[in-house]
């Protein structure tokens, strides 16, 4: 009976590791300093992981086929830099087009998603049509986006020097209120529960998983895998280009360099959030968990006062603890 109780524990343990992690990293920090437990932290922990959720959806998506996208973070870069360069003030000094009229905002904002779906096709392309691993292809859409985005960036006037002066209904999307709730974070939930929905109750997120279970069994069972991965990346991208949009918005201003290594946050939340290594295994809510313990380390031990650097550790600790994890569940199973 006590084996059998030990046995249920250790795998109830396993399951919800990471809902347990974050609620033990939470206690922790709050042992240190209580205020850390109060609205107001929370809204900030909020703010901060917004677009590091979207970004983590996207990912999601990527990830349950078995594959991967090197490319997220030059992706939010473009879309940042395209939405600021057209919603800047007219009186702004140092204007990326000096001549250019005042846009409806959600112009520049469509055409900067745009730019997102073009590099999630171009990716969804090359992967499905000339079966190109998906490390290699988006490896090499990755380098296309940071000299497209470069290139753009140093054109004349600005000649690379950061973009600033953003309107006031374009900022307000990153630091509005609605009551003293965060739009970003309204628009971060939104997207995170649509995901949910088509996850979980949709035809297309049992396509998904199954494609990352097994995708010669999927194929046989009739599904178009190359559509479907099309169809994947595209969203994907989709998803990067609107939180390079929202980042701009969030930070009042944009460079080339924006988003640089995201794609590497993104990838860790969802494999600490529980998202099989070898693809078809994954929830949301594991996601978004994985997406605010990260959050909560960032924000929580500077809040402390401890050295940031050891974010870095603690952040590695937790990627191969969760792996670990995920590979030991896949074994057991196998």
């Amino acid at each position: 009976m006590r084996t059998e109780n030990i046995k249920k524990t250790t795998e109830f343990v396993s399951q919800n590791f990471i809902y347990i992690f974050l609620l033990m990293l939470i206690a922790a920090i709050a042992t240190v300093n209580p205020k850390f437990l109060s609205l107001t932290t929370l809204r900030d922990i909020l703010l901060q992981s917004s677009t590091r959720v979207i970004i983590a959806i996207g990912m999601f998506c990527i990830l349950l086929t078995g594959g991967v996208d090197l490319g997220a973070g030059r992706v939010i870069g473009l879309a940042a830099v395209l939405s600021a360069s057209m919603l800047q003030t007219p009186d702004y000094a140092r204007r990326f087009f000096p001549n250019l009229p005042q846009l409806p905002l959600w112009l520049p904002i469509a055409i900067a998603i745009l730019a997102g779906i073009s590099v999630g096709l171009l990716n969804g392309i090359i992967i499905s049509r000339f079966s190109v691993p998906p490390f290699i292809a988006t490896l090499g859409t990755q380098v296309i986006a940071y000299g497209i985005n470069s290139i753009y960036f140093d054109l004349p006037p600005n000649n690379s020097q950061p973009i600033g002066g953003l309107r006031k209904d374009f900022t307000f999307l990153g630091s509005g209120l609605i009551g003293s709730i965060p739009i970003i974070v309204i628009i971060a939930v939104i997207i995170a529960a649509i995901a949910w929905v088509v996850f979980t109750r949709t035809s297309f997120g049992k396509y998904t998983y199954a494609i990352g279970g097994n995708r010669q069994a999927a194929e046989v069972s009739g599904i178009n895998v190359k559509l479907m991965l099309l169809l994947i990346y595209t969203i994907a991208g989709a998803c990067f280009g609107f939180a390079g949009v929202l980042e701009a918005a969030r930070t009042g201003g944009a460079t080339n360099n924006y988003g640089f290594m995201y794609e590497f946050d993104a990838i860790s939340a969802c494999f600490v959030g529980g998202v099989s290594t070898t693809g078809g295994v994954g929830t949301v809510p594991g996601v978004l968990a994985g997406v605010l313990i990260f959050g909560v380390i960032n924000y929580g031990l500077t809040f402390i006062g401890i050295n940031p650097y050891w974010q870095y550790i603690l952040k590695g600790i937790v990627i191969v603890v969760a792996v670990s994890i995920d590979i030991r569940k896949y074994l057991a199973k196998k």
